[in-house]
C-alpha cells in the first residue's frame, strides 16, 4: 500500500496519476488528506492562478481548450508551460459527480504529457466554484504546473467567488445572449481583469465591446484616451490595472495570441505592482477564515448536544429568544463543555 510519504514525493515529482489519487482523496474528505496537503504547502505559491467564468453558453469551455493548445503549441517558448486545468462542472443528481461536459471538449488534450485536466463537481456550491477547488489547486501547484486554469461552472450572477482564489481573472461574454447588462448589475465586470467578447463573428459583437467599453470608461477615468482631471487621477491611471477587451471566435481557435499575451501582461502587473502579493495574502486570509468558521461549527456541534441546538432553533421560531442571544449561549455552553473536558 501507498505510504503518505510517497504520494507526497509522488506528486511533487509531477506523477499524474498520484495526483489524481490525491485530489479523489481531498474531494472524499478522506482522513489523511490534509496531512498530505499540509506537507505539501511549503512547496505551493508558483502557479499563475487563471479564472475563466462567465455565463453559460458564452463558449468558456471551448475557449479554455484552444488557450491550452495555443500555450502548449511551442510556438512562443522553447519549453511550453506545463498547464492544468480544473473545471468545475455541475452535479449530477444521480451520482452527485461531475457531468464531465469539459472533458469531453477538451479531449483532445489527453495526449499532451503537460496538460492535466480535472473535472470536479459542484455539489451544491454557489459561487460557481466547489468547496473543495481551493485545495485541489494548490495539490495541482505542489505537483509543478506553471499554469492553473480554473473554469467555474457559469452560473452568471455567483460567479464572483473565483475573484477571491485565482491571480488573473477573465471574464468570458457572447453576443446576442442579453449579458452586457447582467455583466454590469452583477459584478462580473468588476472582477475582471480581462474581458473576451468570444463569438464575435456574431451579430452583435461590436455592440458588447461597446458597451463593456462604456463601463470601463465610467469606472476609470482616462480609460480610452479621455482626458484625466488632476495629476492625482494620471498617477491612479499609471498604476492601475485596465482591464483589455478581446475578440476571439474560440470555434476557430482566433485571438488566442492576443490573449496569452494579456494574461502574462496581467502576470507582469502583478508582480511589479506588488498587487500579487496582496492578492495572495487576501486569499490566504479568506481560506484561513473559512477553516476557522468550519472548525469553529463543528466544534460547537461536538459540544453541544443535538436535543439542545434544536430545541435553540425552536426557541428562535417562537422569538423567544434572538439569533445573536442565541449564538452567545450556544458559545458559551461550548466552551463550558471543552473547559470541563480538558480538566478531565
Amino acid at each position: 500500500m501507498e505510504s503518505k510519504l510517497d504520494l507526497i514525493e509522488a506528486v511533487r515529482s509531477g506523477d499524474r496519476l498520484a495526483l489524481a489519487r490525491l485530489i479523489t482523496k481531498i474531494e472524499n474528505h478522506a482522513a489523511d488528506a490534509l496531512q498530505i496537503l499540509d506537507a505539501l504547502f511549503p512547496f505551493t505559491g508558483n502557479a499563475h492562478l487563471v479564472g475563466v467564468t462567465g455565463s453559460p453558453g458564452s463558449g468558456k469551455s471551448t475557449l479554455v481548450n484552444h488557450l491550452v493548445r495555443a500555450l502548449r503549441s511551442g510556438d512562443r517558448t522553447e519549453t511550453p508551460p506545463k498547464v492544468a486545468v480544473i473545471a468545475v462542472d455541475p452535479t449530477s443528481p444521480f451520482s452527485g459527480g461531475a457531468l464531465l461536459g469539459d472533458r469531453v471538449r477538451m479531449g483532445d488534450l489527453a495526449g499532451d504529457t503537460g496538460v492535466y485536466i480535472r473535472s470536479m463537481a459542484s455539489r451544491g456550491a454557489l459561487g460557481g466554484l466547489a468547496h473543495a477547488t481551493s485545495a485541489v489547486t494548490r495539490a495541482v501547484d505542489a505537483a509543478g504546473f506553471d499554469i492553473i486554469i480554473i473554469e467555474t461552472v457559469g452560473a452568471g450572477q455567483t460567479e464572483v467567488e473565483i475573484a477571491r482564489l485565482a491571480h488573473t481573472i477573465i471574464v468570458v461574454e457572447a453576443p446576442g445572449m442579453g449579458d452586457d447588462i447582467q455583466a454590469i448589475k452583477a459584478g462580473i465586470l468588476e472582477i475582471a481583469d480581462i474581458l473576451v467578447v468570444n463569438k464575435s463573428d456574431r451579430p452583435g459583437a461590436d455592440n458588447a465591446v461597446r458597451a463593456l467599453s462604456t463601463m470601463l470608461e465610467l469606472a476609470r477615468p482616462g480609460w480610452g484616451g479621455d482626458e484625466v482631471d488632476s495629476e492625482s487621477d494620471v498617477s491612479l491611471q499609471n498604476h492601475t490595472w485596465t482591464p483589455p477587451i478581446l475578440q476571439t471566435i474560440a470555434t476557430q481557435a482566433s485571438g488566442m495570441e492576443p490573449l496569452i499575451d494579456a494574461i502574462q501582461d496581467h502576470w507582469d502587473y502583478l508582480a511589479r505592482s506588488g498587487e500579487k502579493w496582496k492578492r495572495e495574502r487576501e486569499r490566504l486570509e479568506n481560506e484561513l477564515n473559512n477553516l476557522l468558521q468550519t472548525a469553529l461549527v463543528a466544534g460547537l456541534h461536538a459540544n453541544v448536544p443535538g436535543d439542545v441546538y434544536q430545541d435553540y432553533i425552536q426557541r428562535l421560531i417562537e422569538r423567544e429568544v434572538s439569533p445573536h442571544q442565541a449564538v452567545q449561549e450556544l458559545l458559551a455552553m461550548s466552551n463550558r463543555t471543552a473547559a470541563n473536558s480538558n480538566l478531565d
